[in-house]
């Protein structure tokens, strides 16, 4: 568990280095060069600004509808994580039994635990590491899409002042600036930890503590980033949410005999 951990705060601090490089202060055009603009953050720009043209300029729906396309893009990769994520709280008992078994922290015993583990995985045909390989593999889409918010200057005029601007109001907020009223980054963070609560599969106080950490973080950014970028948060989490139920519905993380559901998770 420490190694998960440790690989998701590896992966945060990535995304929070990755948002902040490939000129995320520069306009994205046609014009662009290389391979992360001209094939990962164009397309999605252009993406938002064709269907904010056929829905009266609506950036606000755009966002939501290219939202909703790229988690149902990406919906297999979900759907593979979330059902080894729940594969893994079906054996939370016996995993626990076995720290309790091991209870003690000399290094032969300790060794003894990582057999049994790795024994009641095997069994089991569940790889506590599966769920986080969708993570890596999506990422760089979630990211693009990120710098499509960010760099394409109808919803956010910062990043090219000369552009002609019409503020782009959507309900109660500009998409080009932060909500005024605190309310969207408030709707990210619960969503956020609504989210990882459904997701949780441990009782360990690390993985708790990160399930607090990740919410205020999400509102923090949202309280100060553009609304867009926070309204696309809102509603990859609701999506997740959803999803979440309707794969692992109330018998969480259980087959119908009871047994633990390994959602096709190999240790392969």
């Amino acid at each position: 568990m420490l190694k998960k951990l440790g690989l998701t705060s590896v992966l945060i601090g990535l995304m929070v280095i990755m948002t902040g490089c490939f000129n995320i202060n520069e306009p994205i055009d046609s014009d662009a060069s290389g391979i992360w603009d001209p094939f990962f953050v164009y397309p999605l720009s252009w993406l938002m600004v064709n269907i904010a043209e056929v829905l009266n300029n609506s950036f606000g729906l755009a966002i939501i509808i290219v939202t909703i396309l790229l988690r149902i893009l990406i919906l297999p990769l979900m759907i593979k994580q979330t059902r080894s994520t729940k594969a893994m709280q079906a054996l939370q008992p016996e995993m626990t039994k076995l720290r309790e078994k091991y209870s003690a922290k000399d290094q032969q015993t300790q060794q003894k635990l990582q057999q049994e583990m790795m024994q009641l995985f095997q069994k089991h045909n569940v790889n506590p590491l599966a769920g986080c390989f969708p993570i890596i593999i999506q990422m760089p889409i979630l990211i693009a899409f990120y710098h499509a918010i960010m760099r394409t200057p109808q919803i956010n005029p910062g990043v090219d002042p000369t552009v002609g601007y019409d503020p782009q109001l959507f309900l109660w907020f500009e998409l080009g600036q932060a909500d005024p009223y605190f309310i969207l980054p408030l709707i990210a963070g619960a969503t956020t930890f609504l989210q990882q609560k459904m997701m949780m599969v441990t009782d360990n106080p690390q993985m708790k503590m990160l399930m607090y950490i990740m919410p205020v973080m999400i509102m923090a950014f949202a309280a100060f980033f553009p609304a867009a970028l926070a309204l696309y948060w809102v509603i990859g989490n609701i999506f997740m949410i959803v999803q979440t139920y309707f794969i692992t519905g109330p018998n969480v993380g259980k087959d119908k005999d009871g047994a633990p559901d390994t959602g096709g998770a190999k240790t392969k």
